[in-house]
């Protein structure tokens, strides 16, 4: 296989003093040894800088005699203490920053079920980290500046919108800044301007392409992919999104509080995300017990950010389970992968004692649907005289809401036993009406879970 990358401007960055300039191409394609010798260069830096100017980061090191000297290898860096969402909570707005108000340029901002909003800030460095990164993604995938993108994630203090526009007019492409919702104008604007790529959440993603085929202009649409993130999505999930819009689709990650979308893309062979490791280390810990675990292993994914300025996070714990892919990949890059999150360790169900994460609900649902059912589902967990209820609802489609009683019967029976079969517990499927599960024009709400309101 020949491997190509997208030439991208030479990325300049003043992080901690030493002016950095590397070409894309010698970053993504660096040998393994090199990669960990910058890694262990910026750790340390990062470790400093971030033990001399954010008091919460000193005092957890200095709880565990630990000082910035300390780290020498990459492997040091399981010494360091854990950070966590609640600090963000606990240190609102700015009490994490390591850069003063006047080198900030922009804020993001992400909110909570519970608790005070997270906020988090940019220099202009990282701005441009941020773009290049995202712009790594898309070349990573085929496009170029021939391409024309419309972005319909959210536009604010959301970092979806501004990450992929600002990636996307880097590689010279030209940008439809939609945001999200106006479903009827984001497929009139997808067929007159003739857009190439859409970036949207996968849920609203699986919306637009019901829409599509409703209005009956799939002919008439130019998509050839699709980056999809900010929300957990399936196999199943993906298969279907590429039948409804007909287009290629393509998973990315990213956190607010490490960058926001770029972190980790997939590359054309789709066998994982790449996680651009000069700019984020990544490690793989027991969720109990935070010890880090051996390679190929799964369990959650902790972030160090390496070059962020004014928000730097050390060892931050994502919540998300997954595995780390360690052997090369076909399209030649050299950074190593990470495979989609199984679920989230907080977002985990424990219902009669069995864990249950919604991904496995949806991968059962798309794959025993045979037309009968759509993508759209809710599960709602509660609790009636001290034992746990699971209940997941489900849209039929069109042609079986007007099918026979017992058909319907039938097919709920059916998807109860593969879920039995899967998750080793009974789960009551109910088929609701087409179109009576509320639409996202975000993330979707997929988990309504009662127990805690009692």
């Amino acid at each position: 296989m020949i491997f190509t990358l997208i030439p991208l401007p030479v990325l300049i960055l003043y992080h901690g003093g030493e002016r950095m300039s590397y070409l894309s191409k010698d970053l993504e394609t660096m040998p393994r040894d090199e990669l960990k010798a910058l890694q262990l260069k910026r750790l340390k830096e990062q470790i400093a800088r971030t033990y001399e100017r954010v008091e919460c980061f000193r005092k957890r090191m200095d709880e565990k005699g630990l000082k910035p000297e300390d780290i020498q290898t990459l492997e040091d860096l399981a010494k360091v203490p854990f950070s966590y969402k609640k600090d963000l909570r606990d240190y609102y707005p700015f009490g994490l920053f390591a850069e003063p108000l006047k080198n900030v340029v922009r804020f993001h901002a992400s909110s909570g079920t519970t608790g005070k909003r997270i906020v988090v800030g940019y220099t202009r460095n990282d701005l441009e980290t941020w773009a290049e990164c995202a712009a790594r993604m898309m070349s990573a995938i085929g496009i170029t500046d021939e391409d024309i993108i419309q972005v319909s994630y959210g536009y604010g203090l959301f970092t979806g919108g501004f990450g992929v526009h600002s990636a996307a007019e880097k590689l010279g492409c030209a940008v439809i800044p939609m945001s999200s919702g106006n479903t009827k104008l984001q497929i009139q604007n997808m067929v007159d301007f003739g857009a190439t790529v859409l970036c949207c959440t996968p849920s609203y993603a699986m919306h637009l392409g019901e829409e599509v085929n409703h209005m009956g202009v799939k002919d008439q649409i130019k998509l050839k992919c699709g980056i999809f993130g900010a929300e957990p999505w399936t196999e199943s999930m993906r298969r279907e999104i590429e039948k409804s819009l007909g287009l290629k689709a393509y998973d990315i990650y990213g956190l607010t509080e490490v960058i926001g979308p770029g972190v980790a893309c997939e590359c054309s062979e789709k066998a994982g995300m790449h996680i651009w490791e000069d700019h984020f280390l990544p490690e793989i810990i027991d969720p109990d017990t935070g010890e880090v675990l051996p390679e190929g292993s799964t369990g959650e994914l902790v972030f160090t950010s390496l070059t962020k300025e004014a928000f730097p996070v050390i060892r931050y714990r994502t919540r998300d389970i997954c595995r780390l892919e360690y052997q090369p990949c076909k399209c030649g890059r050299t950074h190593l992968r990470m495979c989609k999150p199984q679920g989230r360790s907080d977002d985990m169900l424990i219902v009669r004692g069995v864990n249950v994460f919604p991904s496995q609900i949806e991968e059962v649902l798309l794959k025993t649907s045979g037309g009968d059912i759509t993508p759209n589902y809710q599960i709602i967990v509660d609790r009636v005289n001290n034992t746990d209820t699971f209940d997941v609802n489900v849209e039929m489609s069109e042609s079986l809401f007007e099918d026979e009683v017992r058909s319907i019967e039938s097919i709920e029976k059916r998807i109860t036993s593969e879920l039995r079969s899967t998750l080793g517990i009974g789960a009551k499927v109910h088929l609701v009406n087409p179109k009576s599960i509320e639409r996202s024009e975000g993330k979707a709400k997929r988990v309504i879970d009662k127990r805690n309101l009692h």
